[in-house]
């Protein structure tokens, strides 16, 4: 079982650097056609001052880690029995290529059902930009199969 007292942890900070590369990638890697996620002057035409990130791009940052699930392990979860469940955002601001995106993950809740069988694990993660704006909230719920 995952230790209750978890919940409510926070971690370490991590700040990662929004690259003009990158959104360019994710868009391709996520068939993103909408040309403000590729083309500048598109992006700029459509009102943004830079390459905005593509939907969901907020999830890739916080693989910028050198080691992503060290907060997982932390906890004492066996990354062999986890599975991902769902992940939701709240879009609050556009990141942008040249922004620096403090991310800032907490554990939400932990429960179990099914006997303990399963425990569900929610993170919650806020982004900030270089200038302290939110512009991103998620929930990433994992599900942690026990033996």
């Amino acid at each position: 079982m995952i230790d209750r007292d978890n919940i409510g942890k926070s971690f370490d900070p991590l700040v990662v650097d929004v690259e003009k590369g990158q959104l360019k990638f994710f868009a391709k890697a996520t068939a993103e056609s909408n040309p403000i996620y590729t083309d500048e002057a598109a992006a700029k035409a459509a009102g943004y001052a830079a390459l905005p990130a593509p939907p969901t791009f907020g999830f890739s940052l916080n693989l910028a880690k050198p080691n992503p699930f060290d907060n997982f392990m932390a906890m004492g979860i066996d990354l062999n029995r986890v599975l991902h469940a769902s992940q939701e955002f709240e879009y609050i601001a556009p990141i942008l290529a040249g922004d620096t995106i403090t991310l800032k993950d907490s554990v939400n809740d932990i429960y179990d059902k099914k006997g303990g069988a399963l425990e569900f694990v929610i993170i919650e993660t806020t982004a900030t930009n270089q200038k302290d704006e939110h512009v991103l909230s998620m929930t990433n719920t994992l599900v942690v199969r026990n033996g």
